[in-house]
């Protein structure tokens, strides 16, 4: 139920340049071929002879297939191998424009009511969203009923088995689920890459993430703490927009990301690393401490999203296609969180999810297996290939076999 699937990443605004895909192959395919003595470089200058070229390549049909294999590999000049077709067939094509752009329009209504649908069970899910809060809170208990619901088969037998550690830990008082949105973020192997030791400590503080939709296409993940040393705020929040219009197809097309400015205590910001370095005066010879400040790698990077270059940086490629991995990254981070992580929480703090995440990490392990088997396999062969290899030829005997 995502609208924006396989939305594409939005690039600014840059001055064409010729490139691979936009540069044809040939400076001039039909008329570079003047004073050749290619007889199909001069059957190509003939075609553009008024009056000619339709009766030509009606009675050639070698020659059209040439001239469509020609002008299929010049990218971005379609209407080159339009021209060579015949009126009623050009006539046809229109009409086929005519009903992509009919296709086209009901792709755009199609994904408006995927979102006001997307919209409207938001609503119904909000409130088992809430009531999940407060379990996890230790605001309130789930009641006999939801608890029944909530248990399996397997978890029947291991509550069996632990039922003396409970009745050990009985005198323990336990509120809530602690760090339960800790676990399900570090359970996740995506996010939890991204988590370092120090966000770990903040993040035991965080006790729901939220998402809402807006009128304007796009949503907003809200991270609520308690209380912490990190930063003074309570919510962290992060807000994705798309374009009005949509795209090809009818997807929602991203623009971009804002996230809420942290509110760093003293000493506390994850985000930076204070370096320290030692420099000697050459004429005193006295030293002195300097320290230096400098990015660090931490999750917490997710309320600070990327931004697409603008003027002179949009002209170095590299930095162009940097950005645009990053914009994709934190775009496709901010899906996952959206349609995965929020509904399925409980199911990324038990690891139930991770059982259809590995589903084709355990794929690739089958196929390594079968390349070991393989490769035994090979072994076998070869040494089979030596015995062959050992067999006296013709006329030759046998040498003797010694027996103990």
């Amino acid at each position: 139920m995502v609208p924006t699937a396989n939305v594409d990443i939005k690039k600014k605004q840059q001055q064409e340049a010729p490139t691979p895909q936009n540069t044809p192959i040939f400076t001039n395919p039909i008329n570079s071929s003047a004073g050749s003595s290619d007889p199909v470089a001069k059957d190509m200058d003939t075609i553009q002879t008024p009056g000619v070229r339709d009766s030509l390549l009606a009675n050639n049909p070698q020659l059209m297939a040439m001239l469509q294999g020609r002008l299929g590999g010049l990218v971005g000049a379609p209407s080159a191998y339009l021209k060579t077709l015949h009126p009623d067939v050009r006539r046809r094509v229109k009409g086929l424009k005519s009903l992509q752009h009919k296709h086209a329009a009901l792709e755009i209504e199609f994904q408006k009511e995927i979102l006001i649908l997307e919209k409207k069970y938001l609503e119904l899910y909000t409130p088992l969203y809430q009531k999940r809060a407060e379990f996890v809170s230790g605001k309130t208990e789930p009641t006999d009923a939801e608890v029944e619901d909530g248990v399996s088969e397997d978890e029947e037998e291991e509550d069996e088995e632990k039922e003396d550690d409970d009745e050990e830990k009985e005198t323990e008082k336990a509120e809530g689920v602690p760090e339960f949105w800790l676990t399900v973020l570090k359970n996740h192997p995506q996010i939890d890459d991204l988590i370092t030791e120090k966000d770990a400590e903040a993040l035991k503080h965080l006790v729901d993430i939220r998402m809402s939709y807006f009128d304007k296409p796009g949503f907003r993940l809200d991270f609520e703490f308690s209380p912490n040393d990190f930063f003074s705020n309570t919510i962290l929040t992060k807000t994705y927009f798309y374009n009005e219009t949509p795209g090809y197809g009818g997807d929602f097309m991203y623009d971009h990301a804002e996230g809420t400015k942290i509110e760093w205590k003293e000493g506390k910001d994850l985000s930076i690393t204070v370096e320290t370095k030692k420099q000697r005066h050459k004429g005193t010879n006295k030293t002195r401490v300097i320290k230096k400040t400098v990015p660090a790698e931490t999750f917490f990077s997710f309320f600070t999203p990327p931004v697409a270059p603008e003027g002179e940086d949009a002209e170095d490629v590299d930095d162009i296609e940097d950005i645009d991995q990053r914009l994709e990254a934190d775009y496709g981070l901010g899906e996952e969180l959206k349609d995965n992580v929020i509904p399925r929480a409980v199911d990324w703090f038990t690891g139930k999810a991770l059982q259809y995440q590995d589903n084709d990490d355990q794929y690739d392990d089958d196929f390594e297996y079968d390349d070991e088997e393989e490769d035994e396999d090979e072994d076998e062969d070869e040494d089979e290939d030596d015995d062959d290899d050992e067999q006296p030829a013709k006329g030759e005997k046998a040498p003797e076999c010694k027996q103990q």
